[in-house]
């Protein structure tokens, strides 16, 4: 999935399940999952697809657990919401990551410029980036000036000759033998990394509560719709409860 110009999101893997939340909620009863009661995306009985009743009277499996899914959110019983999450693999500006890295209830692996170059590629933002308005962010605002589109294409400019001396310096020091975790100095924040995160889909959620907030940078926002993208598709019924209560 692509972000940015040259970043991109990839799912790894999943684990759990919709339904392993509902069973591990319910591990005091044993009653374990009974079956969704409205249908979604074809989930449901496979003896009444779509119709929604009480209890499949061929198989007798009661129906009605996204009763209880929501009432898990609503209420905050979020432990469940742990028995489920997803490993990603994360390209991206490192400015991008620093703010990242700040939720620590993920594990982090990111490729290191000690060992290896890293490529080069460098954010530039658009034009249209660079005229919005920081809203009431007041991080995101300027110190007053009026920026003009001119101006904005100079700035673009003059990052492309910036990153361009900070390539030649690194590329320089490489090939007269400086140490390469020392080489990589130069390098700016706006060059683009790899790694990897993982998660359980509470914490997920709880990166999602905040990197898609409007407060936060835009640029970190459109990994986070991106995850979200991917929370949608492998847990949809918890994500339409997020979605529902989330402030937008």
């Amino acid at each position: 999935m692509k972000v940015l110009d040259y970043g991109s999101i990839e799912l790894i893997e999943t684990w759990g399940s919709d339904e392993r939340i509902i069973e591990a909620a319910r591990m005091s009863t044993g009653k374990g999952f009974n079956g969704w009661g409205t249908p979604y995306h074809a989930v449901g009985c496979p003896n009444q697809g779509d119709k929604i009743v009480a209890k499949c009277p061929e198989c007798g499996q009661g129906l009605g657990d996204e009763k209880l899914l929501a009432y898990l959110w609503n209420n905050k019983h979020h432990t469940p919401f742990e028995m489920a999450g997803l490993v990603i693999e994360v390209k991206a500006p490192i400015f991008v990551f620093r703010e990242w890295h700040r939720h620590r209830t993920q594990s982090y692996n990111e490729m290191s410029a000690r060992y290896t170059p890293l490529p080069d590629e460098n954010y530039i933002p658009s034009v249209e980036r660079l005229m919005m308005q920081g809203g009431a962010n007041k991080q995101a605002q300027s110190a007053g000036a009026v920026l003009t589109k001119e101006d904005a294409e100079r700035f673009r400019e003059g990052l492309r000759i910036a990153y361009w001396h900070a390539r030649e310096t690194y590329e320089w020091a490489i090939s007269h033998g400086i140490p390469k975790e020392l080489a990589r100095l130069p390098v700016p924040v706006a060059r683009y990394s790899r790694m990897r995160a993982s998660a359980n889909l509470r914490n997920w959620l709880q990166f999602l509560t905040l990197r898609m907030d409007p407060a936060a940078q835009w640029e970190i926002r459109q990994y986070a719709n991106a995850v979200a993208d991917l929370v949608c598709e492998n847990f949809p019924r918890t994500y339409q409860l997020f979605d529902q209560t989330r402030v937008k």
